[in-house]
């Protein structure tokens, strides 16, 4: 049974057997991270440099124990699991589950952040407005995502209370994990929790609610020369 770490004096942790804590990972940079293009889950593999940072993590996290590993079905983050899982103890299995998948963008796939300012200025003007409910031309909205994903993270706790798991997948779902952890996440701060490519969000979970532990630890990446921290939320950023 994993040990969870010891409270700051003055902070109660949930009960150890009945929490569990997720190492929630976004994947490596994508060959359209590296072009600038929103994704979504269209299935788009690893940059070079997304292998070199998914490669840093894994030595970072050599011998490392984990109950179970858990990985969105998309290929950039698939592979980003594989990679570092073969250097973990007892290199175990990578378990896909799709309830992981990044928001779907639906119509903005491929497109650059110009090319959506010309063709889908409406859609804008709404993201503005309202960032959490606005529906991506053909996808999902944050509420749409937050759903999906939560519904998918709650039931990983639920299966390894006690345990320790760990979780690779996309920035806008680390930033649902960050949700979870934090009871619920203030108006418009979605658009101010910057998820690195390969970081470490690590969040405890349980029917006592949740505590984040860490959010967005890139210490791996300092060698390299980019972070990749713009996704495809679309928050007025590069994606």
């Amino acid at each position: 049974m994993k040990t969870f770490p010891k409270p700051p004096t003055g902070l109660s942790l949930p009960e150890q057997h009945a929490s569990t804590e997720l190492w929630v990972v976004r994947h490596g940079e994508s060959t359209w991270n590296a072009d600038g293009r929103y994704q979504g889950q269209t299935d788009v593999p690893l940059s070079l440099e997304g292998v070199l940072q998914a490669s840093s993590l894994a030595e970072r996290l050599t011998g490392q124990a984990f109950a179970a590993v858990y990985s969105s079905d998309l290929l950039r983050a698939r592979r980003t699991a594989e990679i570092v899982t073969e250097r973990l103890a007892a290199d175990p299995p990578v378990q896909l589950v799709s309830g992981l998948r990044e928001i779907d963008v639906g119509q903005l796939s491929g497109l650059t952040l110009p090319e959506i300012r010309s063709r889908y200025p409406d859609y804008l003007s709404a993201l503005r407005a309202d960032p959490w409910a606005s529906r991506r031309p053909g996808g999902e909205s944050m509420a749409d995502l937050y759903a999906r994903a939560s519904a998918a993270l709650l039931t990983l706790a639920a299966q390894h209370q006690g345990q320790r798991v760990m979780v690779f997948t996309h920035g806008g779902v680390v930033r649902v994990a960050v949700g979870l952890a934090l009871g619920g996440v203030p108006q418009n701060a979605w658009a101010r929790l910057s998820v690195a490519n390969t970081s470490v969000t690590r969040v405890l979970l349980s029917d006592q609610g949740g505590t984040l532990l860490g959010f967005n630890d890139s210490a791996h990446l300092e060698d390299l020369a980019a972070a990749g921290e713009v996704d495809d939320l679309g928050f007025g950023a590069t994606p």
